[in-house]
């Protein structure tokens, strides 16, 4: 029985935060290692739940190491990141003999002093390991996929959907070729293309065109010659390093220049489409103008530039603002405050309360001043038994608040970052997401798979934050240039 070691460690950082991850934020979010790995991931819709899948079904034996996981923010301290690899690679070495190792990477983890922290990771984890034992990982959509990180492993395997809800499938592919390779049955060989051009975000999701005809063409490449896998990620633009962007990557049974060539090709068809692989969303006035004139609600407003799942800051009161100005009812929106939360402890349900929320580190708009009385005080926490973006079961957001506004609209006060990935996040509290007028969800695309069922209508909103939806608002140092559109149209090969 082939033995593979099992483990990650995901961070999906924004360079452009100040404050930095550090290695509580791991400890809150998970970090987890031996059976608390599969206790839990396992059941999980995440790769690593699709790992233990693919355990299952070839009869090899996982050994887990060390599986860590933090909410998306800004770089890791140099600190947090070199504990978090030591104690990987202890992890690693005091698994014994094993016949290949089996990541989870975000990839675009980045640390103070490290841009490519994947890609050093994966080197050190190559070195520990030795160059011919098969070293299989798996990637966010969204990372920024560097040389290293492709030439310290054998095949990495990236979800293909935005919102991710493919985790665990893919998990289960990377798991599959692990144990072929572990039992000699494939030698994967890949390689890798960048097209020069950040993507915008909502143009990133891959039930929208041309990303959907993009990743749909993956099922139809030839599967002889001994073709794998292959992936295309649209990159994470939030990043200032020199990865930064989409890849596209094949990965093949030892066939080198078919990689090549397939990973050449995929990345000149997504370059022939650069004009479609942007957006302009309306601004906040204009956003919340239009959902009043609407009434196919809930209405959904999407506050782009205070998207948590892109590590900004969750506490933008830009869009409440605009809502509470133009006279909007039943409205909710979430903030990430705990002194609030704490003032509303105090308070008790149905307690009243006078205080300032949100705009304490998104200093866009300034706090919303909250007069109210305290409807519901919860600790936070609930499961989402559904596929849904990030793949996590079970949620944390904290020590939560619900205070009731004038004119019914409602104030959700956290403890924890929490992104919007699942209705649970309300449902918990009691609340009806389907009975509200308009929701306001810190997110790009992500969101959908919970909120896109019960939506009346969609608005996504061009506000400012920390993870702004056009690339051409942050200033760049260390990408690679030229890129679109930061940079006039450079000159790149034709479609092969």
């Amino acid at each position: 029985m082939a033995r593979i070691a099992v483990g990650g460690l995901m961070h999906e950082s924004n360079t452009f935060a100040t404050a930095r991850t550090d290695l509580a934020a791991f400890e809150s979010g998970g970090l987890e290692t031996g059976d608390g790995i599969f206790q839990r991931w396992g059941e999980a819709h995440h790769e690593v739940g699709g790992f233990f899948e693919s355990a299952a079904k070839n009869g090899f034996e996982v050994v887990p190491t060390l599986m860590g996981w933090a909410t998306p923010s800004g770089p890791l301290t140099s600190e947090a990141y070199c504990e978090l690899t030591d104690r990987l690679l202890h992890a690693l070495r005091d698994a014994g003999p094993v016949d290949a190792v089996l990541l989870a990477l975000h990839g675009a983890m980045v640390a103070d002093g490290e841009d490519d922290a994947d890609g050093n990771l994966l080197a050190k984890v190559r070195n520990l390991i030795g160059p011919s034992r098969p070293l299989i990982v798996t990637l966010d959509y969204h990372a920024n996929v560097s040389p290293l990180m492709v030439s310290e492993s054998n095949a990495l395997i990236a979800y293909r959907t935005y919102p991710h809800v493919d985790q665990r499938a893919r998990g289960k592919t990377a798991g599959d070729l692990a144990w072929r390779a572990a039992t000699a049955r494939i030698r994967p060989t890949q390689a890798m293309s960048k097209p020069p051009i950040l993507i915008h975000l909502l143009a990133q999701e891959t039930t929208r065109e041309p990303m959907k005809s993009l990743i749909d063409g993956l099922e139809s490449l030839d599967r002889s010659q001994g073709f794998l896998d292959a992936s295309i990620l649209a990159g994470f633009p939030y990043a200032d390093v020199a990865a930064t962007g989409p890849t596209c990557i094949a990965v093949t049974d030892n066939n080198l220049a078919l990689a090549s060539e397939i990973a050449e090709h995929l990345s000149a068809s997504l370059w022939s489409h650069r004009h479609q692989l942007t957006a302009s969303p309306p601004i906040a006035a204009e956003a919340v103008a239009l959902a009043l004139a609407t009434d196919k609600t809930p209405v959904i407003l999407v506050d782009l530039g205070d998207n948590i799942g892109g590590g900004s800051a969750a506490d933008s009161t830009v869009l409440i603002h605009e809502l509470l100005k133009q006279g909007a009812t039943d409205s909710i929106v979430v903030l990430f405050d705990p002194e609030a939360v704490q003032t509303c402890q105090r308070a008790g349900v149905g307690g009243s309360v006078a205080l300032s929320a949100g705009g304490k580190i998104d200093r866009n708009a300034p706090p919303l001043k909250v007069a109210g009385l305290v409807e519901i005080l919860h600790d936070g926490r609930y499961v989402e038994e559904l596929p849904r973006h990030g793949g996590i079961r079970n949620n944390n957001q904290g020590a939560t608040s619900v205070v009731r506004l004038d004119g019914a609209n409602r104030v959700v006060l956290t403890s924890l970052r929490h992104p919007p990935f699942s209705l649970g996040q309300l449902t918990s509290l009691g609340l009806d997401p389907k009975s509200a007028r308009f929701i306001v969800v810190k997110a790009a695309v992500a969101y959908k798979a919970a909120y896109a069922p019960i939506a009346g209508t969609i608005i996504e909103v061009d506000t400012p934050g920390l993870t702004a939806s056009n690339p051409a608002r942050y200033t760049y140092e260390r990408i690679r240039r030229p890129i679109l559109p930061l940079d006039p149209e450079p000159v790149v090969k034709a479609v092969i």
